[in-house]
């Protein structure tokens, strides 16, 4: 899947998103993963001074930190950054 079907994916159904697939979107939109603690994942971007704090709940994401997702993607116009390549 690619940048913006991932995008498409994530901001149809936000209630809907197995916490593995939310994870990898943010590697997909060029996070990397910084550790955590318990259940908590946090993930960072060089150049992007928000830090994504993802909870595993039952193997599903929280609907609010899928939509913090979708909302920096947005800002930062991620997704012209691969239509630019």
């Amino acid at each position: 899947m690619n940048r913006r079907e991932t995008y498409e994916h994530l901001k149809h159904n936000p209630k809907n998103v197995r916490f593995k697939d939310l994870c990898r979107a943010a590697e997909t939109f060029g996070f990397r993963r910084k550790g955590g603690k318990g259940s908590h994942t946090v993930y960072v971007r060089d150049g992007i001074p928000d830090i994504l704090n993802f909870q595993n709940v039952k193997e599903k994401a929280k609907p609010y930190q899928v939509r913090q997702l979708l909302k920096i993607i947005e800002h930062y116009t991620l997704l012209v950054d691969e239509d630019a390549t």
